[in-house]
């Protein structure tokens, strides 16, 4: 078995004070540091990634009146401080980085790519990973999103509560229950 950590856009504006933030980011960012720098025994991550929401120009994704459903307000912009990670995050292990949502919106991190090109799941087969571990932001939204594509990928699939944070119980409660529904373990 081989198992990858992906770390879903634990970035500046879905954390407290950002544009989109979300109560609890910042000690996300701190967890999952905790846990990488500890060596995380119970974890043993064979290979470490991220996503991060990229946006150029994302079109309808952004709104001035946002429905918070498909419509946002403007975050994680490129070149401006909120698309960057936490500062909380140690992203010394970070293998690579798949920006996603750069014309358009994008929720999952298999929507992404590396600045190599490759996609996350063509990343992780080439490394032979077959199980990952999913945690970030925002549970109901990207981290849902990245665990059912992780699933359908073919990929043993767990997210880690303890290092995600949602933006409402109700919804996070409803994300828990379909990841569960498509097979993946939350833990």
């Amino acid at each position: 078995m081989t198992r990858a950590l992906i770390v879903v856009d634990v970035q500046n504006d879905f954390c407290e004070g950002g544009s989109l933030g979300v109560a609890g980011g910042a000690a996300v960012a701190a967890a999952i540091s905790a846990a990488l720098q500890a060596g995380d025994r119970e974890h043993r991550w064979d290979h470490v990634v991220a996503s991060r929401d990229h946006h150029i120009d994302p079109g309808a994704h952004f709104s001035d009146a946002p429905d918070f459903v498909d419509t946002w307000p403007p975050h994680c912009r490129h070149g401006s401080p909120g698309v960057s990670f936490h500062p909380d995050l140690d992203v010394a292990r970070i293998e690579a980085v798949f920006d996603k949502g750069h014309h358009s919106a994008a929720y999952s991190a298999f929507e992404g790519t590396e600045p190599g090109g490759s996609g996350l799941a063509e990343w992780l087969r080439a490394r032979d990973v077959d199980t990952v571990d999913v945690v970030g932001i925002a549970t109901d939204h990207c981290v849902r999103v990245t665990a059912l594509d992780a699933a359908a990928a073919g990929f043993t699939t767990t997210v880690l509560l303890d290092m995600c944070a949602g933006v409402a119980p109700e919804t996070t409660e409803r994300a828990i229950e379909q990841v569960r529904a498509a097979g993946v373990t939350v833990d």
